[in-house]
């Protein structure tokens, strides 16, 4: 695991999902007795006090907030205007996304969900950095996700997500029934608008734009009662979503105090469900950055 700079707070017993031990000791004598951390959520230190002490019920959680892929064992650095080019067309299927962008999030989602990691090799980009050879010998739109593959590579992202469901092995991410794959194909539309609609409503006074197009989603997510995901089970439309709520609701909580959970109980639910997905879980940043980058696009005066 990668070395951290550690910010750390205390806060009250919380459980997480994944325990190792670590031999640390803080310098109030305070024993952490083991490590826990998931993707979605920064590390989080079980430790207990010495048993003299008075305040002994509960167990404390050390939080150390880290940057997401610090925390995400084995993420490959990101390549930047210093760094190589990969063997481009050696026969190895490259997927090239940025940490930081959405769109690419939703190809690394179906990479995850389709069980290819070792199938498909993650190739991040840095985005403010990014290499000559990018634009030259990989993807002359200079944008990312791109998908290499078959002696090709193929670019955007509700593109490549369906590319990945139908052209590898794996789970399919895509119902069979006629009248969801007609409503997805509605909803997988919808996402440019949903995204023009909330941003909308980042500066500003009003949230009525923002407001509007989450009441669209908690329709949407009314239509059928299979299940708490776009279509009932969890498909593809779910991940074209996903990357893009991830970052609305921490910035509107935030910045214009508005819950988008509250008056829409299906919307929570999908929030919730989606929480617990590993797979997606990966590819998750800090919510504090994702705000942080959010002001200075939208509030930062131009």
């Amino acid at each position: 695991m990668s070395a951290l700079n550690l910010s750390c707070h205390y806060f009250q017993s919380q459980s997480n999902i994944t325990s190792v031990s670590v031999p640390i000791i803080l310098s109030n004598r305070t024993h952490i007795s083991s490590i826990s951390f998931s993707h979605k959520h920064p590390l989080t230190f079980h430790h207990k006090r010495p048993h003299n002490n008075n305040n002994n019920n509960n167990l404390l959680v050390v939080l150390a907030t880290t940057m997401a892929d610090s925390v995400q064992d084995g993420l490959p650095p990101a390549l930047d205007s210093t760094s190589d080019p990969p063997s481009v067309f050696d026969g190895t299927t490259r997927l090239y996304i940025s940490y930081t962008c959405p769109y690419a999030q939703r190809a690394w989602i179906t990479r995850n969900c389709k069980g290819l990691q070792e199938k498909i090799k993650l190739v991040p980009i840095d985005l403010k950095n990014r290499p000559d050879w990018y634009k030259e010998k990989v993807y002359p739109p200079n944008k990312v996700p791109a998908l290499e593959h078959n002696n090709e590579v193929k670019g955007e992202s509700l593109d490549l997500i369906k590319y990945i469901d139908t052209n590898f092995e794996g789970p399919s991410l895509y119902p069979e029934d006629a009248i969801k794959q007609e409503f997805g194909e509605e909803l997988l539309s919808y996402t440019d608008t949903f995204y023009k609609s909330a941003t909308s409503s980042f500066k500003g006074d009003g949230v009525d734009d923002a407001a509007a197009a989450f009441d669209y989603i908690e329709k949407a997510l009314s239509k059928f009662d299979d299940g708490p995901f776009f279509l009932g089970q969890f498909s593809l439309v779910d991940i074209a979503y996903a990357p893009f709520i991830e970052r609305f609701q921490p910035y509107l909580l935030e910045v214009k105090n508005y819950d988008i959970k509250v008056g829409r109980p299906k919307l929570a639910a999908w929030i919730e469900e989606m929480n617990k997905n590993d797979d997606f879980n990966q590819t998750r940043r800090d919510p504090k950055e994702l705000v942080e980058s959010y002001k200075k696009r939208y509030l930062t005066p131009s």
